[in-house]
């Protein structure tokens, strides 16, 4: 079991909402010092509140993450304010909601520099100080459509897919080095966040997930999880496990399944209003919270998740029941044997 920090030094990217924003809060409970990046100062800022609240400390940077210079000096300036940073999470990502062609150019280098290259940038400013002191984790915050891309989401797909194989190659790095250093990566199932609010879209009704959410407490749980566990990937949510699955056994038929379902699967039946904001290259301004407007659908608990926290003891209760129904089974012919001795005329009294 790996030891746990009492006063971690902890950088999440995204911060100010969703995912990120409940990761926060997450490690707070634990007494964490924390880092906070991202854009919008006003969910910085209550960021900052929530874990002060909940007995962590916090220091904001507003930062862009598709800017390595500036991530570095968020590095820079958290290592400064807390000493050295021994967890990084890279919950920031960006995305459109849209069919390919209706995508600008423009729009998929933003989409694939925040949510791409922006765990990239993380991971460097990371990495090359964890290196130096032969410790510390790196989290890289992924998806189910990390392996089976859907429609409508052409950039953010090609983004998380570029991650997957970024972590495999740098994993790989490390082990070569022999390094101590832990890359993991979480793959998310949909997630009740305010995204579906924010996101740019082509759609003419407001965009929701393709399958019931969970919500964003499900993932910092696994994200914690993940920065301490120190296994490759940890996987949330059956629908996360039938994409990667589904998508190895029967990419062609997923291919017509989607085609025929995730166009209207992936669409509200509220139009979009007049004026709506999206976050793409500005943060939509407040404080925008962990929660999206799924509340009422959106599962609070992953039975998943908890059994593969739990699979070295499930395990090995699956192995001592084998190894009870095997001795049975070899044993069976003696018993039978036994049952039929008493039965003989000779044995009875």
């Amino acid at each position: 079991m790996v030891e746990i920090l009492k006063q971690e030094v902890v950088v999440i990217t995204g911060a100010s909402a969703g995912v990120g924003r409940a990761t926060a809060r997450a490690f707070a409970r634990r007494g964490a010092k924390l880092g906070l990046i991202a854009r919008g100062i006003e969910g910085l800022d209550a960021a900052k509140r929530d874990v002060e609240e909940l007995g962590g400390q916090a220091i904001v940077i507003s930062c862009d993450v598709a800017d390595a210079k500036a991530v570095e000096q968020a590095a820079e300036q958290t290592e400064a304010a807390f000493g050295p940073i021994d967890i990084w999470i890279n919950a920031a990502f960006a995305g459109v909601m849209a069919p390919f062609l209706e995508v600008s150019p423009e729009d998929y280098k933003r989409v694939t520099e925040v949510t791409y290259l922006g765990q990239v940038y993380g991971t460097m400013a990371a990495v090359k100080r964890m290196t130096l002191r032969n410790r510390g984790t790196v989290v890289l915050v992924g998806s189910a459509l990390a392996y089976r891309g859907i429609p409508l989401q052409s950039a953010y797909c090609g983004a998380k897919h570029a991650i997957q194989g970024f972590q495999d190659s740098l994993r790989s790095e490390l082990l070569h080095a022999r390094s101590k250093v832990h890359v993991s990566m979480v793959q998310l199932p949909a997630v009740n966040t305010p995204q579906f609010d924010w996101i740019k879209t082509t759609l003419p009704r407001k965009p929701k997930p393709a399958s019931p959410p969970y919500q964003p407490e499900v993932a910092a749980d696994a994200i914690y999880y993940a920065a301490h566990s120190r296994r490759k990937s940890v996987v949330v949510g059956f629908p996360t496990l039938k994409a990667i699955w589904g998508d190895h056994l029967f990419s062609s038929l997923l291919d017509r399944y989607l085609a025929r379902t995730a166009f209207k699967g992936q669409q509200d039946r509220e139009t979009i209003e007049p004026g709506r904001q999206n976050n793409l290259y500005q943060p939509v301004p407040g404080d925008h919270g962990a929660h999206g407007r799924f509340d009422r659908i959106a599962r609070k608990r992953s039975l998943q998740l908890l059994l593969d926290k739990n699979r070295l003891i499930l395990g090995t209760a699956a192995t001592l029941l084998v190894a009870l129904a095997l001795d049975r089974w070899m044993n069976r012919d003696e018993e039978a044997g036994v049952l039929q001795r008493r039965n003989w005329p000779e044995f009875r009294r």
